[in-house]
């Protein structure tokens, strides 16, 4: 079942999509109601279902910087999490649009990798740059999955 660009790029897209629901649900309800946005999030989006996922968020830090669990994952996205007391929650931040912008991608077979800017804007209209690698796999179903997730802020010298 070999990826597909244009697969690559509704991945992206789907995972945005996402990230704009969580920080929906929050401001429509709190941290009880983003939660389970947030975990069906993560269980469309990533591949646990296929064994650790190479998770490093942007704003992670000290033993807590790599994230393989969907435990970890989860409390980086929405934060309220006493094992993560630095997480604030990196998609309860009101987040209204992403936009992507390739710097390169590479197919070969049921694997992908993207890598590139991603453009958050958040409800007051304030925008977050972060560059991204996404690693793809296809699972038994055909279903692509996020089994690598590397995400930092632009460097400034």
């Amino acid at each position: 079942m070999p990826i597909t660009t244009d697969e690559l790029t509704a991945a992206r897209e789907a995972w945005g999509q996402g990230l704009i629901a969580i920080s929906k649900a929050y401001e429509e309800g709190g941290i009880d109601a983003a939660r389970p946005v947030a975990e069906g999030v993560l269980d469309a989006a990533y591949g646990y279902n296929l064994g650790s996922v190479l998770f490093k968020p942007t704003l992670a830090s000290g033993d807590q910087t790599f994230r393989p669990t969907r435990h970890g994952a989860l409390a980086y996205f929405v934060g309220h999490d006493a094992e993560y007391p630095l997480d604030g929650g990196f998609g309860i931040k009101g987040w209204r649009s992403m936009e992507s912008v390739t710097s390169a991608s590479f197919v070969e077979g049921d694997v992908g990798m993207w890598m590139g800017a991603v453009i958050l804007t958040d409800k007051d209209g304030n925008v977050t740059q972060v560059d991204k690698s996404f690693g793809y796999k296809k699972d038994a179903e055909g279903v692509l999955r996020i089994v690598l997730h590397h995400s930092s802020l632009p460097y400034q010298p």
